[in-house]
Formats: structure tokens, sequence, C-alpha cells
């Protein structure tokens, strides 16, 4: 039996947001600002990546929440920087609608479409797999469950490459 049967969670879910949030204030005010779910902490994992482009220090303070008692490091904001040095679409990939053909512009409102991943060996972790348009497989997200009852993000890995936008792609 998973977490998710304990819970009474679903297997697969789809989050939605009307709109990305610009702010820490904005961001902590959506539903999912709970951390209720993994699902919930997953789509709020991606969408603060969606914000690091235009503000990376609300961007990086989002991440900071997710993460709970747990802070960023340097370590792991520098890898983020270092993501985000050639290309600011691949967190726009994994919502509904984006693709290389129209350059990862998302249809609106955001969707973000996953499901359970593998069980984990750690008990009180769950694995999410987060659908890409620009890739062939779905990328994981990693969340730990506190004793406050919240789910918190403890890895991720879906900044890796994708396929470019065909706007941006010579051959394609």
């Amino acid at each position: 039996m998973s977490l998710f049967d304990i819970l009474g969670g679903n297997k697969e879910n789809t989050v939605v947001f009307e709109a990305i949030p610009a702010s820490l204030d904005e961001f902590k005010a959506l539903p999912q600002a709970a951390l209720s779910t993994p699902y919930d902490t997953a789509a709020l994992t991606v969408l603060a990546f969606t914000v690091y482009p235009s503000d990376r220090d609300a961007a990086l303070a989002m991440l900071d929440y997710l993460r709970g008692p747990r802070p960023m490091s340097p370590m792991d904001k520098q890898f983020i920087r270092d993501r985000f040095m050639d290309s600011d679409y691949v967190p726009r990939s994994y919502f509904a609608g984006a693709t290389p053909a129209n350059d990862y512009t998302p249809d609106t409102p955001y969707k973000i479409a996953m499901k359970e991943g593998p069980k984990p060996a750690t008990e009180g972790m769950v694995k999410i797999l987060v659908t890409s348009g620009g890739a062939d497989s779905p990328r994981q997200i990693e969340l730990r469950l506190a004793k406050d009852g919240r789910w918190y993000l403890w890895e991720q890995y879906i900044l890796s490459g994708i396929r470019m936008p065909e706007s941006s792609n010579p051959w394609a």
C-alpha cells in the first residue's frame, strides 16, 4: 500500500493555477501553499521555477518556503542559476499546451499533470512524476512528509534539458 493510498489520494492528478504569482506573498496566498498534498507541493515547485527568469529573489524565496525547515544552500542556488544560463523555457514545458512548436507557451489556466512515481526506499517520502511537453519521459520531484503534516520539497530533477523551442532551433 502506498502513502497515497493511506492518505486517500489519487495516483494521478492535475493542479490548476489561474495565474503565475509575482511575489512570495501571492505564492503563499494560493490554496496549494498549505502543502497538504504532495501534488500541491510538486506543482508549486514548477510554479516557483517559472518565476525565476523574471525575479530570481522571489523564486528562491518560494523554493525556500517549499523546502520548509531545510533552506537551500549556496550550492543549491548556484545549481539553479547554472540551469538557467542558456534557457528559461524548461519550467514552462510542464504546463499543459506548452510544446517546442509554440515556444513553450502554456495554455491558461495553467495546468500541471502529474502521477505517483516509483515507491521511495524511505518512509514518509513520495516521488511525483511531472509531464513535460519537451521531454519523452516525465521528470521527478521528491517530497517529504513532515511532523506538521505538510509535504515539503526534498529534491527535484525537473531542470534537466529538453527539446529546444523550434524558433531557437536552426535544425527544426
